[in-house]
């Protein structure tokens, strides 16, 4: 899942793109565990996880899938940050300007009409962006927040220990790690955050 690269930089607004964290004036070693495509219906056990390991994460939920049922509340109230992913997990790079900001306004305003919280983080589905997109969350106020290591946990339901290779052998101080609310990576989760703290990493948010 590469990220596109945006063309036309002459014409950015100021905007805030995060590939990676900077730790580093904290004086910690430190990443940044993140979950896309959620809430699901796994999202339950996946907070049992983190409880249990002490970790905070964060999730970029789709306001499409975020509803009642959705332990939204557990998430905050657990110290875990709720950005945005669109309404409906669209290619943004494919859509008009017209078309991407109806996706990503209609997300804000959802998720923060349900949560009660301001949304400050977003991340475009598949990593993909021109410079519409990042325009347009420059606007709203919004970081657009990417990754430095992708799990590929999508590509792997046969095989989810790849899954903890693939960060561990791959992670940096203030990697922003890409994962899924899937139950491939749900099943390796505390292996993959036993892993990190054996190399001598805690996890941050942004």
């Amino acid at each position: 899942m590469p990220s596109a690269r945006a063309v036309g930089d002459h014409s950015l607004r100021e905007h805030h793109l995060i590939t990676k964290a900077d730790f580093s004036l904290e004086g910690e070693k430190a990443v940044v565990l993140t979950f896309d495509d959620g809430p699901s219906k796994y999202i339950g056990s996946f907070l049992d996880v983190l409880n249990e390991e002490q970790v905070q994460a964060m999730f970029f939920w789709q306001s499409r899938l975020l509803h009642y049922k959705r332990l939204w509340k557990r998430t905050i109230a657990e110290g875990h940050m709720i950005g945005t992913h669109t309404h409906r997990h669209p290619n943004l790079a494919q859509l008009n300007a017209d078309k991407q900001r109806e996706e990503i306004e209609t997300s804000k305003r959802e998720m923060e009409r349900i949560i009660g919280l301001p949304i400050q983080h977003f991340r475009p589905p598949f990593g993909q962006y021109n410079v519409d997109t990042l325009n347009i969350a420059a606007a709203m106020q919004l970081d657009v927040v990417l990754w430095d290591v992708p799990s590929y946990d999508w590509e792997l339901k046969k095989d989810p220990d790849k899954i903890v290779s693939n960060v561990v052998e791959n992670v940096e101080n203030g990697s922003i790690i890409l994962l899924h609310e899937l139950e491939q990576t749900l099943y390796v989760l505390p292996q993959l955050i036993k892993e990190l703290k054996r190399d001598g990493f805690s996890f941050r948010t942004l």
